[in-house]
């Protein structure tokens, strides 16, 4: 008779992630991953197969938690301005209880170029944020807030750069400040 599982799979897998987002996945060992989870190892193979597979399921979650942030911070945003600002501080700040930076940018340098689909989960999130940025560009720009200057494309491949930058900065010794004055400028820069 199969034993019931002794554990919350989400509980578990949140713990997962935190830990690959914070070390990445190489210095993750199965023997952090089952100290950190507080499962057994034949547990976690029963229920995610292998150490990459649990990855991927990580990374999975990852995508949905920033994605319901990001949303529910832009929807609260009464201009597309403010939209902005929410993001770029959602990234300086960070979250209570987390690691800092971004699982996606830290996969992508860590793996990506050895790791397809590692490669095609990071490419797809960033095409996720972009689609993202050029909406609220859009929105600025058609309340006047924004530059017509520049294609609203052109305008959210360079708003990813910048966040991709700052998620990475975030993981270093970079005083707070610094970031936000890279901010202020992105947003100054629309503005023009």
């Amino acid at each position: 008779m199969a034993r019931s599982k002794e554990f919350d799979e989400n509980v578990v897998l949140e713990k997962a992630m935190k830990l690959f987002w914070e070390q990445g996945y190489e210095k993750t060992s199965m023997n952090d991953l089952v100290e950190h989870m507080g499962i057994h190892r034949r547990s976690i193979y029963d229920t995610f197969t292998d150490k990459h597979t649990l990855f991927l399921k990580a990374m999975d979650r990852f995508g949905e938690r920033i994605s319901g942030r990001w949303t529910a911070g832009i929807k609260q945003s009464q201009t597309a301005k403010q939209a902005l600002q929410y993001i770029f501080d959602f990234i300086i700040n960070g979250e209570e209880d987390v690691p800092s930076g971004c699982m996606f940018v830290n996969s992508a340098v860590e793996l990506a170029i050895r790791d397809e689909e590692i490669d095609t989960i990071a490419k797809s999130s960033f095409a996720k944020s972009e689609e993202l940025l050029a909406e609220i560009v859009t929105w600025g720009q058609q309340n006047g807030e924004f530059t017509q200057q520049y294609e609203t494309k052109e305008l959210a491949e360079y708003l990813q750069n910048s966040l991709a930058g700052l998620r990475v900065m975030v993981r270093t010794s970079v005083p707070k400040e610094k970031l936000q004055r890279i901010a202020e400028l992105n947003l100054r820069i629309l503005e023009i």
